[in-house]
């Protein structure tokens, strides 16, 4: 299982939903225990956007993990 910690703005939820939409496997996006399907920009809109979100997937997809370095969070 892969996690990545992102930072998303609203205005950039669009274009997140739309990439995680072409993958094949499942993607969750989280803020403490409230856990969304990464590729349905209602459940999306509905987190809190001032923290950091945690993206798991269990796939492998290279525009996706190119598109993701975007939204990236120095550890």
């Amino acid at each position: 299982m892969v996690r990545r910690r992102i930072r998303l703005r609203p205005d950039e939820v669009k274009e997140f939903v739309a990439a995680a939409s072409k993958c094949d496997f499942d993607i969750d996006i989280a803020y403490n225990r409230y856990v969304v399907d990464a590729k349905s920009i209602v459940g999306v809109l509905g987190l809190d956007f001032n923290q950091e979100l945690t993206v798991s997937y269990d796939g492998y997809d290279f525009d996706f993990e190119q598109f993701m370095k975007h939204f990236a969070v120095a550890c």
